[in-house]
């Protein structure tokens, strides 16, 4: 029980990075509020290039994890990671 524990904890600091570096990459090259930045994204089908540059803070979360040798919140990032990844997908093809 103690590992899935780690891989959720993993997990949600891998959502709360990606939301983060996603947020901060609108807020430094838009010069428009966030809403109206990822409203035209969605409508211009830019939202997947934008999640997958927000997504490169979790490679932050993913080493540092490894470093102080956690290796299953370091999964847990990881899942984020492909959980993003197949987001992207769905955006790309719907």
């Amino acid at each position: 029980m103690n590992r899935r524990k780690e891989i959720i904890i993993g997990f949600i600091v891998g959502i709360i990075a990606n939301t983060i570096g996603t947020l901060l990459y609108v807020m430094l090259f838009s010069d428009y509020p966030i809403t109206e930045t990822i409203q035209a994204a969605i409508e211009q089908g830019h939202i997947g290039s934008i999640l997958a540059l927000g997504a490169i803070l979790n490679l932050v979360a993913f080493f540092g994890f490894l470093k102080l040798k956690r290796d299953a919140r370091a999964k847990g990032v990881l899942i984020a990671t492909l959980l993003t990844a197949m987001i992207i997908l769905f955006y790309k093809i719907f």
